[in-house]
């Protein structure tokens, strides 16, 4: 068996909802009118891919909680990998997240960085960028994320960021104070130590001094002029505007389908990397 195929396998497993791991999709026993759909496209480097994502629907006691996260990986795929497994499982844990969930997230994000840095052996010397958001009961949306994965909300037609890109330049100052420095070399992105294309991440155990894996919490309370979120990597928004990506699926119904059109547009639009979208409609 193939690396590849044994990650997919791993991939199935852990509910991703279809026997293609790169393509599923599922819907709330909550509310009919909420439906999930993911795909995801590998990119031209000649590494297997390094994106890997979370989407479903579960029951805890009496509430439903939808989980949805992309995790985009850099230097190998054990890291990503651990997260899918892992950083949902950490934040139900949290005692107070049902009453605090902005707090408990942000605790249970800490808690998993440690322990892939623990783990470091293991898991290699590679880290990963992650986007999730928690829908509870169909009402509340709890998003956080570290890196360059995003989240984006269409409200009556209009995108609204729910992350925030965490970007070597903008965050040099706080860098710097590490101890570590930002590189800009012609033809090439800002980079942590002339490395690492982000300033936050999980793991990247050789960095870390200099990184923060903090995450930025949003809570949005899901009304009726909610009509889908869109989680996706870097590779999607790299070439595509927030509104572009809305205006893209908005009159697609299907979450599936509207997830696959923007990994098709993205590669259209010469995206050379990894894409993972996953597509929540509200509506």
């Amino acid at each position: 068996m193939t690396t590849r195929e044994i990650l997919n396998k791993m991939k199935v497993k852990v509910g991703l909802g279809s026997s293609d791991p790169d393509s599923g999709k599922g819907k709330s026993k909550m509310s009919k009118n909420i439906t999930h759909g993911f795909h995801l496209v590998k990119g031209k480097s000649y590494h297997d891919m390094e994106d890997y994502v979370v989407a479903q629907f579960k029951q805890v006691d009496s509430n439903e909680l939808g989980l949805f996260a992309i995790f985009d990986g850099h230097a190998g795929h054990n890291v990503p990998n651990y997260l899918q497994s892992h950083l949902f499982d950490n934040i139900l844990k949290e005692p107070d997240f049902w009453k605090e969930p902005a707090d408990a997230v942000k605790r249970a994000y800490s808690k998993t960085d440690s322990n892939i840095l623990e783990m470091s052996g293991e898991l290699g010397r590679g880290g990963s960028t992650a986007v999730t958001a928690i829908l509870v009961n169909c009402q509340k949306l709890i998003v956080a994320n570290i890196g360059d994965s995003r989240a984006v909300l269409c409200k009556k037609g209009v995108a609204k960021q729910l992350s925030v890109d965490h970007e070597p330049n903008t965050e040099h100052e706080d860098i710097k104070n590490r101890g570590g420095f930002v590189s800009n070399f012609p033809g090439d992105v800002p980079r942590v130590d002339g490395r690492l294309a982000v300033s936050r991440a999980f793991g990247d155990k050789s960095l870390k001094k200099h990184l923060s894996s903090e995450p930025f919490v949003t809570v949005e309370n899901i009304n009726d002029d909610a009509e889908f979120i869109i989680l996706a990597s870097d590779g999607l928004w790299k070439v595509m505007s927030n509104q572009e990506a809305v205006n893209c699926i908005k009159n697609i119904k299907d979450a599936r389908s509207s997830a696959k059109r923007l990994t098709e547009e993205a590669v259209n639009k010469k995206s050379t990397d990894d894409i993972s979208c996953i597509v929540v409609k509200f509506q």
